[in-house]
């Protein structure tokens, strides 16, 4: 039975990600917070969940070591923790910034780290970062100044990652999705057409698709699921 790890298990993404893995026969190990509030409706054996900080370096490692040791391969990695921040060049200062800095690029890099060195190690393994259509164009990010730099980074990173993993079968790809269906997206932006957004159970059957053996000659960086945002 292969393995994938998801950060961020309980959010919508991520709820959706580890429901189609679980379909398709896989070990699924989820992150979630202390004192999560968020409810995860999955009832199935081959799910556990794993109380992770992940902007705590030292404890991302240790958590990554833990499910190496009992499942010795990471087939997959679908990392979703993130935070969402509005503010323009006037109503963002540097501390801005840095939160969102934190929330998503080193809780991603925390994570990404330990389970990219074991995927080489062990010459194959999938990895999904949870980018933004905000992080691929600045001209998306107006009005979402932090957000969508601290997005960017993502980019960059995956860019590195596949650079250094040549020849060792383990290729990192930045989910880019524009706005999600979710009930707190609905609630927020009430005046929007959801029917434009991307679903997440569509993001978790892409994701899928590029973790199957049909997808194993594709090298896609980044994997735009925008419906018709």
């Amino acid at each position: 039975m292969k393995t994938i790890i998801i950060t961020g298990v309980s959010g919508n993404l991520g709820q959706a990600v580890a429901k189609k893995f679980l379909r398709e026969n896989f070990k699924v190990i989820g992150t979630v917070i202390p004192n999560d509030p968020a409810k995860l409706n999955i009832s199935d054996a081959n799910f556990e969940t794993v109380t992770v900080d992940l902007m705590n370096e030292d404890e991302a490692e240790k958590f990554v070591q833990q499910v190496i040791d009992k499942h010795k391969i990471i087939d997959v990695a679908v990392l979703t923790v993130g935070g969402f921040a509005m503010g323009t060049i006037a109503e963002t200062k540097m501390t801005d910034i840095l939160k969102q800095h934190k929330l998503n690029f080193q809780t991603t890099y925390h994570a990404a780290r330990p389970i990219f060195l074991q995927m080489v190690k062990q010459e194959n393994g999938r990895i999904f970062l949870t980018g933004a259509r905000t992080g691929i164009d600045m001209r998306y990010s107006k009005g979402m100044i932090a957000y969508g730099l601290s997005k960017s980074l993502i980019f960059r990173l995956a860019e590195l990652m596949n650079e250094e993993a040549k020849g060792h079968n383990v290729v990192t790809s930045v989910i880019a999705p524009s706005t999600i269906d979710t009930p707190q997206n609905r609630k927020s932006m009430p005046d929007a057409d959801p029917s434009k957004w991307v679903k997440a159970e569509d993001i978790a059957s892409t994701i899928y698709f590029y973790s199957t053996e049909q997808a194993l000659a594709i090298r896609e960086p980044v994997l735009k699921v925008y419906n018709n945002a």
